[in-house]
């Protein structure tokens, strides 16, 4: 199947709201075997609209909309629908139940425009009913087409595709699609790429896809096999292979994130940690703290973003700053040893850089960093230089000292 993700919504094409659906739906029908050749978005406008549908039709199997079926004029898509299968739209009473239920729940009066959101095809329809909103989905399937119709918003467009959508469409494929995506940090797609390119060139099933995303690299795994459990033996070894390749920079397995990984390594290994950051402002604390339970390993988080409080909280000595400044591998160790020092952790880390726009110096530009990290009575620094804006500076900075800690913990780097 060929497929097409069709987002109808004005306030979609103007930017007023992220197309989060469209991103949903094609990683489910990627997993699915379903092949996105394109994504559409369109207005609330009815000859727009058909033109889209008609001419989606002529490149796709299937079309997935979301939107477009609520309860106004200008809520169209599934009268445009009707038209290109050639179907009558009739009243669905367990849909129009829903919504008056749905209605009485939230304490509000139903008004008669809901009723044209119970209209749904004559002949060749399935209905979706909405357990999360008023407007039930549709299929419509005909003549080796198909076109399947969500609510837009996500809370309603989620639930109702992994529930109803994903087991219909399923049924339909020959054969199951398994993916495993492995993590990798501190790596860049490009060069991530450059050293898995023979395993790449040379994939068949399964087959190996890189991304990049949210500042680090993704390896996505995809088998095609009779059962879920065929797939992953054909993983498997795929992944080993990548993982030996790529060494300690793979951190992880799935849907996870580095400082969910990073605070359950702190738990388990037992080890206690404070952070002192300067350029991060706060980044590396917040971060870990998103992790339940992570109170029993963070002790402490300090921003010392002035001198002054580098050397009254941290114990960084005033020649340190006066000789080599706050942006220094010198003054970056001494952040670590004291706030490890006064907080009694096991572990310092400690953040100091230029951040940008202004402040840097071609000594020391902009981007610069300085991370640094006090364990088991040693002190270690690393320079990273990073590129971009301000706070994105920052949020890299952030995750190579988690990744850094990570890499301590997991490997004693």
């Amino acid at each position: 199947m060929k497929a097409e993700i069709l987002a109808v919504g004005t306030e979609l094409l103007l930017g007023d709201i992220l197309n989060t659906n469209a991103q949903f739906l094609a990683q489910e029908l990627a997993a699915l075997g379903i092949e996105v050749y394109y994504q559409t978005v369109v207005g609330d406008n009815p000859g727009r609209l058909e033109d889209t549908i008609f001419h989606a039709f002529s490149r796709a199997d299937l079309i997935i909309t979301t939107g477009g079926l609520g309860p106004t004029e200008d809520d169209l898509t599934k009268e445009t629908a009707a038209k290109y299968f050639g179907e009558n739209l009739v009243l669905d009473e367990k849909a129009l139940a829903q919504i008056e239920k749905f209605f009485k729940r939230i304490g509000r009066e139903m008004t008669e425009n809901n009723v044209k959101q119970a209209m749904v095809p004559e002949k060749n329809g399935v209905v979706l009913y909405n357990e999360n909103g008023t407007a039930p989905g549709i299929i419509i399937e005909k003549d080796e087409k198909m076109i399947v119709m969500l609510p837009g918003p996500p809370k309603e467009t989620v639930p109702m595709f992994l529930n109803q959508v994903k087991p219909y469409l399923a049924k339909k494929q020959e054969a199951t699609f398994v993916s495993r995506i492995l993590r990798v940090a501190g790596v860049g797609e490009s060069a991530m790429e450059t050293a898995v390119k023979d395993m790449i060139d040379a994939q068949t099933n399964p087959t190996i896809a890189p991304y990049a995303k949210d500042g680090e690299s993704i390896l996505r795994i995809t088998a095609r096999a009779k059962d879920e459990e065929e797939a992953n033996r054909l993983i498997d070894p795929v992944a080993a292979a990548l993982r030996e390749r790529l060494g300690h920079a793979v951190y992880a397995e799935g849907e996870t994130d580095m400082e969910t990984v990073t605070a359950g390594l702190l738990l388990e290994k037992g080890k206690t940690l404070a952070v002192a950051e300067s350029c991060t402002g706060g980044m590396i604390v917040s971060s870990l703290i998103e992790y339940a339970g992570i109170s029993k390993a963070l002790l402490e988080g300090c921003v010392t973003y002035s001198n002054e409080a580098k050397m009254k909280r941290l114990g960084v000595k005033a020649e340190t700053l006066e000789k080599y400044g706050a942006v220094s591998p010198q003054t970056a160790a001494e952040m670590a040893e004291g706030i490890a020092r006064t907080s009694g952790a096991a572990i310092g880390l400690a953040t100091t850089g230029v951040a940008g726009p202004d402040g840097g110096t071609p000594e020391k530009p902009v981007g610069l960093v300085y991370v640094a990290l006090h364990a088991d009575g040693k002190t270690k620094v690393k320079e990273l230089r990073f590129a971009g804006k301000r706070n994105k500076i920052r949020e890299r900075a952030a995750y190579a000292a988690l990744d850094w800690l990570r890499r301590t913990l997991q490997y004693e780097e």
